[in-house]
């Protein structure tokens, strides 16, 4: 753990709102919540249709929300359970340093490097128009790139490290996409939480 926190940075992308804290948890709290999700959390791997043929999810998933509303993405609806101390520990103090209050948290487990997820934006039309997504990762750093949805060779890659933050607002699943690319390299697990607002 650093002495001297890192502070938030705002990334230079045209239209898009993307804050990233390096130090939004302490080293020794991202790894016992992390040992703690990897151990209690109830994962599942869906099946998801691409172009035609349908293959297993290249990741684990799991659902949590206040309001019991399920969440729909690539053609796959899942269920929540009810939040767990751990997840509502950290999802308050998402809401403090965001000044935001979340419904859903969506957790991806990335067993390895073969785990990854494709280019696509948080749009979904239960999200809301300019949808708040804040993203917490715990445990292997990975690395996350945004596409812009127009000027598709404009890339930006950036490593996602313990106990980190990215938050991501206003206009920003509009104009452009993000991803968990592959890696050939050994990497340890990583779990992300993606709290999101999903209202009835």
């Amino acid at each position: 753990m650093s002495l001297f926190p890192s502070e938030p940075y705002q990334l230079k992308l045209s239209g898009a709102n993307v804050m990233y804290y390096p130090d939004f948890l302490t080293s020794e709290e991202a790894t016992l919540y992390f040992t703690t999700l990897y151990k209690e959390t109830p994962w599942q791997q869906d099946d998801i249709k691409v172009f035609g043929k349908v293959h297993p999810q290249p990741r684990l998933t799991a659902l949590y929300a206040t309001n019991n509303i399920p969440y729909s993405y690539s053609n796959i609806t899942m269920h929540p359970h009810s939040f767990t101390f751990a997840l509502s520990e950290i999802k308050k103090k998402v809401e403090i340093i965001t000044n935001t209050t979340f419904t859903t948290c969506l957790l991806n487990l990335y067993r390895d490097g073969k785990d990854s997820n494709g280019w696509h934006a948080d749009d979904e039309k239960e999200l809301g128009k300019n949808p708040t997504i804040a993203s917490v990762s715990l445990g292997a750093s990975r690395v996350f790139k945004l596409r812009d949805k127009k000027a598709k060779s404009s890339v930006h890659s950036m490593s996602l490290e313990h106990g980190s933050l990215l938050l991501m607002k206003d206009e920003t699943q509009h104009n452009w996409q993000h991803q968990i690319p592959k890696t050939s390299k050994f990497v340890e697990p990583r779990i992300n939480l993606t709290f999101r607002t999903i209202k009835g």
